[in-house]
């Protein structure tokens, strides 16, 4: 029991990792799925180049509008900023909501980025796509010391249906996917260098002790973890008390409910600074002094399209 304990903890305090290699092995079988099962090189000059793109670079901008829309730091700080444009450089911070916007940015870069590594580095939709180009760079390249048939067929190359001999084509096959794997090994070596170096510079410029971050991370989950079980218990007992009051046709109980004003303080997005003893939005509310405890003035929320009417 305590081995099982002590593995659970491991991974517990491992979720990142653990998240990025179980996002890892999906994009290896999903590209793997791809190649085998829905892609077929048309083989031609006018469609290689525009279908073979089209795997490779369709499914990382999905996967980068999956990060956005998933993203719940990205609908904490854009969340009604329409109506309030001043809450997406909350104090006038400018600078600060850039460096939140990046953040999020490259957080969502992960599994785009994760995508056209292992499909470069399998080749299949590289080859397709570098075929079906026609400027006279490419087919000089690969053509190189070569008869006029390889340029005539160099688009049927990724199929079976090329009439160069078959070491000719194994050789200009051999050539795409040396291509391709130099191609996706430089995108791996570049944003792991990239992100050495913004790690260093972030860590550098660093206001607060390196243990006093961690504590920060530490608390900020579980302030998370209890705030969505708290909101999730609060929510059933106001429903349970609506219910009864409805049913048994009676003045529901008095609940107390935090102000509009309360509920936009606290969702604000936080970055930790020495400047001030806390370590997110709700603490600094609460330890407020001059805090504002009168009652909510009931606001209707028009759910469907996302409006409140006062």
């Amino acid at each position: 029991m305590d081995n099982f304990q002590l593995v659970l903890r491991f991974f517990m305090n491992q979720k990142a990792m653990v998240g990025y290699s179980f996002m890892a092995i999906l994009t290896i079988g999903g590209e793997r799925v791809f190649s085998m099962v829905s892609f077929q090189c048309p083989c031609n000059h006018d469609q290689n180049f525009t279908y073979g793109l089209t795997f490779l670079l369709g499914p990382a901008a999905v996967l980068l509008v999956f990060g956005l829309f998933f993203s719940t730091r990205l609908w904490r700080l854009y969340t009604g900023c329409c109506l309030n444009p001043m809450k997406l450089c909350p104090r006038g911070n400018c600078f600060g909501c850039f460096r939140v916007l990046m953040s999020i940015f490259t957080s969502a870069c992960v599994a785009p980025i994760m995508w056209l590594c292992v499909a470069l580095l399998n080749g299949t939709f590289y080859e397709c796509a570098i075929s079906g180009l026609d400027e006279n760079l490419v087919v000089d390249l690969f053509c190189k010391n070569k008869t006029l048939k390889c340029r005539e067929e160099l688009a049927r190359v990724p199929c079976d249906r090329s009439k160069l001999s078959s070491d000719e084509r194994m050789e200009l096959l051999l050539m795409f996917r040396a291509q391709s794997q130099i191609l996706g090994w430089s995108i791996i070596i570049f944003t792991a260098i990239i992100s050495l170096l913004g790690t260093c510079f972030k860590n550098c410029r660093s206001q607060v002790s390196y243990l006093q971050l961690s504590f920060w991370k530490h608390y900020i989950e579980k302030e998370k973890e209890r705030f969505d079980a708290f909101t999730v218990d609060y929510a059933t007992k106001l429903a349970e008390r609506n219910l009864q009051s409805f049913f048994e046709n009676k003045i529901p109980n008095p609940m107390p409910f935090p102000n509009h004003k309360a509920w936009e303080e606290i969702s604000e997005y936080y970055t930790f600074s020495r400047t001030e003893q806390y370590y997110s939005t709700l603490q600094r509310y609460v330890e407020r002094t001059d805090r504002d405890f009168s009652p909510e003035k009931r606001p209707v929320l028009d759910i469907e399209h996302g409006i409140e009417m006062t």
